[in-house]
């Protein structure tokens, strides 16, 4: 335990020491552009959940993912050309991340409303984020605005950069740093897992080999998930007990010994990490705001702006 909270004041420091780029984000960006861009997006994306609740977790994960390779950019949304390698394919992505129908969807009805194409894809995922954490009963905050879209996507960076189901925590703390991210910003933005599901592929190795797991509960996926390599692996199992709910069964399940994947339990098994979880365990307005906090600091990781990049005709290919 000592060891792991000397790794957390380490990578603090390292942190603190860090420079940070200079974002030209807006909330009022559109206002002029594009009054009704916000309302629009906010009103697709009810719908969408309305159809079906998951979508809503669907749709932060992928602003997550977007952020985390090269910065918000909305390179997440490409699909491969023979000059784009997708990230869609990526270790952490492939056949796991979803909802491109959605934002397909909300960027046709946004360019209606503005009157062409006004509203970058980035812009688009980072609003649907905010949209689905509220629609699902949680917090809202500004979204910063103004990114601009990248012309490529990196299936390579991907894989080095998304954090990873079987990441331990000293691996998971180094790669939010690399994002200028800190502990708190760890525990709170993997607290988004209150929303959404994983595959039997992702979860298969704790339910059978781990011991920090509490035995009726890893019983209980045995069922869904079967032991056998292969069979069954995209077999969902929810990541807390209420995934289509913004709420803290997520942390409740940590401390239980109920994380459903090996990276969300090292987030409380001996690690500095384990006072985060209590706090927000017992005191969910601590988590909202918190989680409102983050998600604006991981928005603005490298955004393009100005001049940067384009604002794309269509999410899934660059213009031409």
């Amino acid at each position: 335990m000592a060891s792991g909270s000397l790794f957390c004041v380490r990578a603090f420091v390292l942190l603190a020491l860090a420079t940070t780029a200079f974002s030209q984000l807006s909330p009022n960006f559109y206002d002029n552009s594009c009054p009704h861009a916000l309302s629009t997006i906010q009103s697709a994306v009810r719908t969408a959940i309305y159809k079906e609740r998951r979508m809503g977790g669907s749709l932060l994960r992928l602003h997550f993912h977007d952020c985390f390779v090269n910065g918000c950019d909305g390179s997440v949304l490409l699909d491969s050309t023979p000059t784009i390698d997708s990230e869609k394919t990526a270790v952490a992505s492939n056949n796991s991340i979803r909802g491109f129908e959605v934002v397909d969807n909300i960027k046709s009805e946004v360019d209606k409303a503005c009157g062409g194409p006004v509203v970058s894809c980035a812009d688009i995922l980072a609003v649907a984020a905010r949209d689905s954490v509220v629609a699902l009963g949680g917090p809202a905050w500004e979204v910063q605005l103004g990114r601009r879209d990248s012309t490529t996507a990196s299936r390579t960076t991907a894989n080095a950069d998304l954090p990873l189901s079987n990441m331990n925590l000293p691996e998971l703390i180094d790669n939010f740093k690399k994002q200028g991210l800190d502990e708190t910003d760890l525990v709170v933005l993997t607290g988004g897992h209150t929303l959404g599901f994983a595959r039997c592929l992702t979860f298969r190795d704790r339910i059978y080999n781990e011991t920090n797991i509490e035995e009726a509960f890893a019983e209980k996926l045995k069922s869904t998930c079967p032991k056998k390599t292969n069979d069954g692996d995209s077999n969902l199992a929810s990541l807390d007990p209420t995934p289509a709910y913004f709420d803290t069964a997520y942390f409740n399940n940590l401390v239980q010994q109920k994380g459903l994947l090996h990276s969300d339990q090292a987030l409380f098994s001996g690690g500095c990490t384990d006072p985060l979880v209590n706090k927000y365990s017992s005191y969910p307005i601590a988590f909202w705001q918190d989680f409102a906090k983050s998600m604006v600091k991981m928005g603005n990781i490298k955004p393009l702006t100005g001049y940067q990049g384009e604002i794309r005709l269509s999410c899934s290919k660059v213009n031409q």
